[in-house]
């Protein structure tokens, strides 16, 4: 495993920031770490990356642990947090320099990790005349510099644009083919775009901890269907596996089904028994979205 945690608690005065939370990563995963804010993310990736002690509990990173082998935890982590701290005067390529030396890693990395992260164009550049996404391939570089098993992840495309947010991803995803990832985001469709797994926390709980395609898997399917006169609920719900019946409006009606399979032909066939006309269905399925903010509310 590359990152388990079990158990881990962590207060700030009176303010329980985490409650009870045990997960497990297994090398080479994208897993996205999702909350609403102040849900205890950030407060997790410290510990992780031993700025923070738990109060109770444990965390191992590479099998090492957090709060009597934080040396070798940094060793064998790259962190990009939320804040990305640069010295806007250096240039990238002195910048990436500098870290070198305090990582004691051959200057070959500098050359490698300015392919890896498409800054080649931008090395003799000042950090401070960069745009803002390719300050973050800078920080995502001074990570990777030590080639870490491990990339913790902070809120990376906080703040980008949408052709920024694109590059980003598309770097993530790269660097994700032979490193674990672990990424905190409160960005659906970030996950959606890189994850293979989601691990949700609310008020410091976690709340959800499955795979995307699991957690899909799960949804409900919800169809909106227009008749041409109005029908009682109850009626409808004579529907097979029909769960939830609700007017939303005039004869349009909101059906939510237990199940996966495309109910559409049974509606149609329920109101063709039932001499209905069928004006208008839709089918609403539910994203990863609307699943975050029923867990998370």
């Amino acid at each position: 495993m590359s990152i388990v945690t079990k158990n881990i608690f962590k207060s700030f005065g009176d303010q329980l920031a985490l409650n009870d939370i045990s997960f497990t990563i297994n090398k080479g995963e994208i897993v996205g770490f999702l909350g609403p804010n102040g849900a205890g993310k950030s407060t997790m990736m410290k510990i992780l990356t031993t700025y923070y002690s738990p109060d109770q509990g444990s965390a191992e990173v590479n099998s090492h642990n957090v709060t009597t082998e934080a040396k070798n935890v940094r060793k064998s982590i790259g962190y990009l947090p939320e804040h990305n701290p640069l010295y806007l005067d250096m240039y990238v390529k002195e910048y990436l320099g500098f870290n070198a030396d305090v990582y004691k890693v051959d200057k070959e990395r500098i050359q490698i990790v300015l392919e890896q992260t498409g800054l080649m164009p931008e090395a003799h550049k000042k950090i401070g005349q960069l745009s803002k996404g390719y300050r973050q391939r800078v920080g995502l570089a001074a990570a990777l510099l030590h080639d870490p098993e491990v990339l913790i992840l902070d809120e990376p495309t906080t703040g980008l644009d949408p052709n920024q947010l694109l590059e980003i991803r598309n770097l993530i995803r790269e660097i994700g083919k032979d490193k674990t990832i672990f990424l905190s985001t409160h960005v659906m469709k970030e996950v959606e775009a890189v994850c293979d797994r989601v691990i949700i926390i609310s008020k410091g709980k976690i709340v959800a901890d499955k795979t995307l395609s699991d957690l899909r898997e799960e949804e409900e399917q919800v169809l909106v269907v227009e008749f041409d006169f109005r029908v009682e609920e109850a009626f409808l719900k004579n529907l097979e596996q029909a769960v939830k019946v609700k007017n939303i409006g005039g004869f349009v009606y909101e059906i939510t089904f237990d199940t996966q399979k495309d109910m559409r032909p049974a509606v149609f066939d329920f109101a063709h028994d039932n001499q209905l006309k069928t004006l208008q269905l839709i089918r609403k399925n539910k994203n990863l979205e609307s699943l975050f903010s029923e867990l998370t509310q």
